[in-house]
């Protein structure tokens, strides 16, 4: 791990992380992913360890440290397993960050210490069936009747909305209409609220542990107070959660693609090839060199995104530029990985065959890379 930016404070969360990671999240990995569950015991001592507080200031429960140092544990939680690692990230930019940045303030007392202690998780409902990138296709509506938002639609591949210990759902809806254009707000929905039924989770390609549902509302009523944020605001503010979210996003790659690297440099130097070990065949180390850079680089991209963000600087393009380029990283050293360790690459007990199913999504969620070559094409002004 070549983090030479940090200060000591984040040296030793690193090393903490780190730890955990291999001690308490990589045994429990493989089973979770098989019988395709998320392991609540891991989730609890991420909460006792603090990770779901670390950006938010004490006086919600928090840790009060910085996006930095979220991204940080991101970053080592997901060398050993993505699931559990956009647990993490999801609960904190898409479940409590929401509230934390558009909430009133009882809003933020009411929700935000379970959430920050990792008691509670809350999910972000914006993607549909027609609506993902494209928020003007939103279809899900919320009309005011009698002092309550009456909610129906369906929102889909909604993350950490089905555990045992979801306290909400924020979702976007149209509100209104305004100069022709969709009014879009959003409104905290409590999971087991009359009309909102938690569908039954997807049958996924990768992130097996994490949880992730479609989410369907039929006549949900919530008070009018769960309105988060200003009416019609809901997608600009969740434009700006997206961007942070990406930085995040740039540091589970960066974390995933070390993850494989690490792998394969231990197996090429064990495997035994015609008499020698693996890692003496040059092509084995110039795809391992290959792979180094790949980490070096991803992570100096997220380390310059979340430095900007936490000095309150404009950040936009360089959260699309980290993740593009960590998301690249970990579909590639995935690959190179899985082709390093031959057939046992193609095994589910070893971590590298589920960072080769896990990362494809990295090249989608939260803005897919085409969505990024977008951002950064419009900050050239030729788009």
């Amino acid at each position: 791990m070549d983090h030479h930016d940090l200060s000591d404070d984040e040296r030793e969360l690193a090393r903490l992380v780190r730890d955990f990671a291999d001690e308490v999240v990589a045994p429990a990995s493989y089973e979770a992913d098989r019988t395709k569950t998320l392991p609540m015991h891991v989730v609890a001592q991420m909460g006792e360890l603090g990770l779901f507080g670390l950006p938010f200031p004490e006086e919600y429960g928090g840790q009060g440290g910085d996006y930095f140092a979220l991204c940080l544990a991101i970053e080592g939680i997901a060398r050993v397993d993505q699931s559990i690692a956009i647990t993490l990230e999801a609960g904190v930019s898409l479940g409590a960050m929401p509230v934390f940045r558009f909430g009133t303030e009882e809003q933020k007392q009411e929700y935000l210490p379970s959430l920050l202690a990792g008691e509670h998780l809350a999910g972000f409902g914006l993607t549909e069936p027609e609506a993902g990138s494209d928020a003007g296709a939103t279809r899900t509506t919320a009309r005011l009747e009698g002092g309550e938002w009456v909610v129906n639609g369906a929102k889909q591949f909604i993350t950490n909305s089905g555990t045992p210990i979801t306290r909400f759902v924020t979702v976007t809806a149209v509100t209104g209409e305004k100069d022709g254009r969709k009014e879009i707000s959003t409104i905290l929905v409590p999971n087991g609220t009359p009309g909102f039924t938690v569908e039954a989770p997807y049958d996924k390609v990768g992130w097996h542990a994490s949880d992730t549902h479609p989410l369907t509302f039929v006549d949900a009523r919530v008070p009018e107070a769960n309105l988060l944020g200003e009416r019609g605001r809901g997608f600009a503010n969740f434009l700006h959660i997206l961007d942070e979210g990406r930085i995040a996003i740039a540091a589970l790659s960066t974390g995933a693609a070390e993850g494989c690297l690490e792998a394969s440099v231990d197996y090429a130097r064990k495997r035994t090839v015609f008499g020698e070990p693996l890692s003496t065949r040059q092509s084995i180390q110039f795809m391992l060199a290959r792979m180094q850079q790949r980490v070096h680089v991803a992570r100096l991209a997220w380390h310059h995104a979340a430095r900007l963000r936490d000095a309150g600087k404009p950040f936009k393009t360089e959260a699309a530029i980290a993740k593009l380029t960590a998301s690249d990283a970990a579909m590639d050293n995935a690959r190179d990985a899985t082709q390093i360790f031959g057939g046992n690459g193609f095994m589910n007990e070893y971590p590298v065959a589920r960072h080769y199913r896990d990362s494809k999504i990295l090249e989608i969620g939260e803005g897919t890379s085409e969505v990024q070559l977008l951002v950064i094409a419009r900050a050239l002004g030729v788009a």
